[in-house]
């Protein structure tokens, strides 16, 4: 499981990056002692940071800077801060990617992956999803399940994708019409219904029956009890 370190004091936003790393099978440590950043990283040890630029008594400028004097771990700034000057200046301090606040979480995963794989190369590795002993592999969309490993259409694997990074929660139907525009150039209701009709037969036809439930009035939820 990879480790990511979020220097970030909104605890709303680094509760949310942590739910969100965790659905992908990352373990997202926060940091507890604005003053000492640099000590918590080193004893963490963590594959990737995450950091916000305007944080208690030091920047984060300044712990940029300082991780670089001793390691090259492979460093993301969130901020609300959009302008130019902000961008080139946390590039030109050590940081490998910037994204801003308010941010996408399938942005932020996508980043996170993305430098993973360029740092420690894990091209050969899958980034996997799992739900009711049934695994997404993000890296081939297919499924694998009883021994059985299941090919699965575009907007199938789309489907899937959305409601595993959300189980056990509602997902609406205009969230997964907008993960289904990504790929389509115009999905209706009528097309994501269909769409939802096809995955659940490539489910049942290997005995995943019942693993995505419809809301009425409201969506779909995939639930994978404890």
């Amino acid at each position: 499981m990879y480790k990511i370190f979020i220097v970030e004091d909104d605890k709303g936003i680094a509760e949310g990056i942590v739910s969100c790393l965790s659905s992908w099978e990352m373990e997202g440590v926060v940091v507890s002692d604005f003053r000492n950043v640099l000590g918590e990283i080193e004893a963490v040890s963590p594959h990737l940071v995450i950091m916000d630029i305007t944080l208690p008594f030091m920047g984060g400028y300044h712990w940029c800077q300082e991780i670089r004097k001793t390691s090259k771990v492979p460093i993301i700034f969130i901020s609300s801060a959009t302008d130019n000057m902000n961008i080139v200046m946390a590039m030109n301090m050590g940081a490998d990617d910037y994204i801003p606040k308010p941010f996408d979480s399938n942005v932020l995963i996508a980043k996170v992956q993305a430098l993973l794989r360029r740092t420690y190369d894990f091209n050969q590795s899958s980034f996997t999803l799992e739900a009711k002993g049934a695994v997404l592999n993000t890296n081939d969309n297919t499924l694998v399940y009883d021994g059985q490993k299941i090919e699965l259409a575009r907007n199938e694997y789309k489907i899937l994708l959305v409601l595993m990074q959300n189980k056990n929660k509602v997902v609406s139907r205009e969230k997964l019409m907008e993960a289904l525009w990504e790929t389509d150039s115009f999905v209706d209701e009528n097309t994501l219904t269909v769409n939802v009709g096809r995955l659940r037969k490539t489910l049942e036809a290997v005995g995943l029956k019942d693993l995505i439930k419809t809301k009425f009035g409201v969506g779909y939820i995939l639930e994978d009890e404890e």
